[in-house]
Formats: structure tokens, C-alpha cells, sequence
């Protein structure tokens, strides 16, 4: 039995990989700022509370509630992310950085604060974009979200440096398209050829083995464009 958190847990695959986690017998914090999806599930082994990853008070109690309860965290997986489509010339800062908030700030700070639970063998996999690789195709609209994804990408590279004496991995998954709620806001009426469940299966399966081959990489998830 893993201890699991998971962010984005609302919808899409968040939703999906907390169900295949508890089903697995897993333990799963799941987190979002709509808890109620996750509620409805009645899962013994899912507790969920409503999280918004940039409110200190919300990331204090997810603290106490893992120093209460468990002790110890296993996987982390960095889901919860923020959409922008919009024109660069049409974006605010504040915009700019409400994105930023979330995708990287939001991933750095819940990483800080989760690594001393963290042991040899603890997995953090961050769920990045395909729009976040150097040289892969870009689309006009996404510049805030696109350079967000991108840069959490270096930022797990250097953790995975600074903490590769610790035993824990860090590694990250840049997801072309998945049919989703988030997919449906970018590419209006596209169609993907992934669900948010096979996707999610092969995220969970990553996050329970993936650190026993890779540490510090980011693998580029996706069959198709965008």
C-alpha cells in the first residue's frame, strides 16, 4: 500500500488515476478546489478536501492532515494545472502570472513542503505538456500556459540534482493530447485519441515504477498534435 497525493483530482485524469489508485488498494489524498466529485465516490481509501494549491491555509492543512495521518508520502503526482488561451498581446500580467501561479509556483511550493515525508524510494511526477518541449509544435494562445509547462520541466531537472543523494525521484510526463475538459477549452471540438482513463492508467502505472528507471527525465507522452 502506497500513500498517494494527487492534485487536479476534480476531473480529466486526476479524477480517473484517484479511482484506479484506491481501487489498487492505495491510499489517496486527492486534492482540488471542487472536492465534491471526489466525495460522491465514497471510497474508504480516498480522503479529499477542498484545496486550492496557492492558498497557504490550504497547503497547511494538506501538511497537517499527511503529519497526522500518514507520516509519510510515496507519490506525489503534480496534476492540478491552469489554462490560458488567449492572444500574447491580449494578456495581462496578472493573467500571466495567475498561470504561473498554478503550473509552476503552486508545483514548487506543494513539492517544498511535502519532501520532509519524502523517503528513498518516493516517486514526485509532474504532469507537464507537450507544448512545454523545446522544438515540439506550438499553437498560438498558449504562450502563458506552453512556457509554464516548460518551465517546471527544468525545475524537476534541477530537484532531481539537488535531492539525487535522498533516493527520491523526480520526473516528469509532457502529455500530448488527452480527451478532456482542459482539451475541450484549447482545441474546441478536436478529438483526441486517448481518454482520460488511458491516460491515467498509464500515469499510475508510471508513478508506482517509473523511478526504479528514470530520475531528473522528462518523457514526451503523446501520439499525436496538438
Amino acid at each position: 500500500m502506497k500513500n498517494v497525493i494527487i492534485t487536479g483530482a476534480s476531473r480529466g485524469i486526476g479524477f480517473e488515476m484517484v479511482k484506479l489508485f484506491a481501487d489498487a488498494g492505495h491510499r489517496v489524498l486527492a486534492l482540488s478546489r471542487n472536492e465534491k466529485p471526489i466525495v460522491s465516490v465514497q471510497h474508504k481509501n480516498i480522503h479529499a478536501f477542498s484545496f486550492d494549491i496557492c492558498r497557504q491555509e490550504d497547503l497547511q492543512k494538506m501538511v497537517a492532515f499527511v503529519s497526522k495521518e500518514w507520516k509519510q508520502v510515496d507519490i506525489l503526482i503534480n496534476n492540478a494545472g491552469r489554462l490560458l488561451n488567449k492572444p500574447f498581446s491580449e494578456i495581462s500580467t496578472q493573467e500571466f502570472e495567475a498561470v504561473y501561479q498554478v503550473n509552476v509556483f503552486g508545483v514548487a511550493e506543494i513539492t517544498r513542503l511535502l519532501l520532509p515525508f519524502m523517503k528513498s524510494g518516493s516517486h514526485v511526477v509532474t504532469i507537464s505538456s507537450m507544448g512545454g518541449i523545446q522544438g515540439s509544435m506550438k499553437f498560438p494562445g498558449l504562450a502563458a500556459y506552453s512556457s509554464s509547462k516548460g518551465a517546471v520541466i527544468t525545475l524537476n531537472e534541477l530537484l532531481a540534482e539537488e535531492y539525487k543523494e535522498s533516493g527520491i525521484a523526480f520526473n516528469v510526463l509532457a502529455l500530448g493530447a488527452v480527451q478532456t475538459e482542459m482539451l475541450e477549452e484549447a482545441f474546441p471540438g478536436y478529438q483526441a485519441p486517448l481518454t482520460a482513463l488511458e491516460m491515467a492508467t498509464y500515469i499510475k502505472d508510471f508513478s508506482l515504477t517509473g523511478n526504479t528507471f528514470y530520475n531528473g527525465k522528462v518523457l514526451q507522452v503523446s501520439n499525436s498534435t496538438p
